[in-house]
C-alpha cells in the first residue's frame, strides 16, 4: 500500500528525471542518426525551415535531434539543449503535421509534453550537470 500513498522523495525525483532523460533521448537518437548517416542525400531536399535552406535546416535537426538527445541522455547542458529539442517538437507537430495532436503528430507532441516535464525538472542528481555544478 505504501506504493499508492501519494508523495515523492529526492530519490524518486531524481530517478525520474533519469528515466524521462534517456527515454527521451533514445526515442529521438535514431532520427538524427539517420539524418546524420544520409546527409549527402538529404541536404538539398530537406524542410528549408524559416527560409535558411535546407542545407542548414537539416544541420539544425541533426544537431537537435542527434548531438541534443546524447546531451540530454548524459545530462549535460540539460536545460540549454532541451531547447532546441523543444523547438524540433514544435515543428514536428505544427510545421510537419499542421497541428494534428491526435494523429500524425501526436508523437512529437508526446515529445514536447516530456521535453517540457524534463526542462521543469532539470537534469537531477545523477547527471553530468550535478557533478559539474556541484563545486
Amino acid at each position: 500500500m505504501q506504493m499508492l500513498k501519494p508523495g515523492f522523495t529526492l530519490w524518486t525525483i531524481n530517478s525520474a528525471s533519469l528515466w524521462l532523460r534517456l527515454g527521451l533521448g533514445l526515442a529521438m537518437l535514431p532520427h538524427g542518426y539517420e539524418k546524420l548517416s544520409h546527409f549527402a542525400e538529404q541536404h538539398t531536399s530537406f524542410l528549408n525551415l524559416f527560409g535558411i535552406g535546407s542545407m542548414w535546416s537539416l544541420i539544425l535537426a541533426i544537431g537537435a535531434e542527434f548531438l541534443g538527445s546524447l546531451f540530454l541522455m548524459l545530462g549535460l547542458l540539460t536545460r540549454l539543449v532541451l531547447i532546441p529539442l523543444m523547438g524540433t517538437a514544435l515543428v514536428i507537430v505544427f510545421i510537419a503535421h499542421q497541428g494534428d495532436i491526435a494523429g500524425e503528430g501526436s508523437v512529437g507532441f508526446l515529445l514536447l509534453i516530456g521535453y517540457g516535464t524534463s526542462f521543469l525538472l532539470g537534469a537531477g542528481e545523477y547527471s553530468l550537470d550535478a557533478l559539474i555544478y556541484r563545486y
